[in-house]
């Protein structure tokens, strides 16, 4: 079997904000009744919090469920431990009309860090970033690119995207934060 790696091997720039991948994060699609009471209590047991409502990423010690559409939730966990909790889930879920799928390997993972972390990342999407708070998910694009972000706390995004074109979304973030490109609002 061979080991799992980051295809871009915790990548990062420092600019007027710091960008860096984050190797190695278990993600789990799950899609079905997101009203279904024991689909919650199966996020509960996996992550540790509870459903989150539209446009909601919540978390707890053991990860987060981030609403994704109404009937598509994506679980963030530990890298090592989504196998586990896929079963798990499909165990709890065997009589529902559902979907569990470790999407780990599928999707990259970038944080922004520093003041401007939302002026980057507003430089890259339609979303309206000044609104974001913690908790809050935005399913959107940077550029062209379709992504998922949310704030960690007030100087840290966290963006989502498939693999796929992950070294291009970085290169938008990391260009979107070169020195000098600071626009103070």
């Amino acid at each position: 079997m061979s080991k799992a790696q980051s295809a871009w091997n915790g990548v990062s720039f420092d600019g007027y904000c710091r960008v860096e991948e984050q190797s190695l994060v278990g993600m789990i699609t799950v899609r079905g009744d997101l009203a279904s009471k024991k689909l919650a209590k199966a996020v509960k047991d996996a992550t540790g919090a509870k459903m989150p409502g539209q446009g909601e990423i919540l978390s707890s010690d053991k990860g987060r469920a981030a609403w994704m559409s109404p009937d598509e939730l994506l679980l963030i966990v530990d890298h090592a431990e989504a196998p586990g909790i896929i079963d798990a889930m499909a165990a709890a879920l065997a009589d529902e009309h559902a979907l569990v799928v470790n999407v780990s390997d599928a999707r990259a993972v970038f944080h922004v860090k520093g003041k401007a972390a939302r002026e980057v990342v507003a430089k890259l999407s339609p979303a309206d970033v000044s609104v974001m708070a913690p908790g809050m998910l935005r399913r959107t694009r940077i550029a062209q690119v379709p992504a998922a972000f949310h704030m960690v706390d007030e100087e840290t995004a966290e963006l989502v995207c498939f693999r796929s074109v992950g070294q291009y979304a970085y290169d938008l973030l990391k260009d979107a934060a070169l020195p000098g490109g600071e626009v103070w609002v």
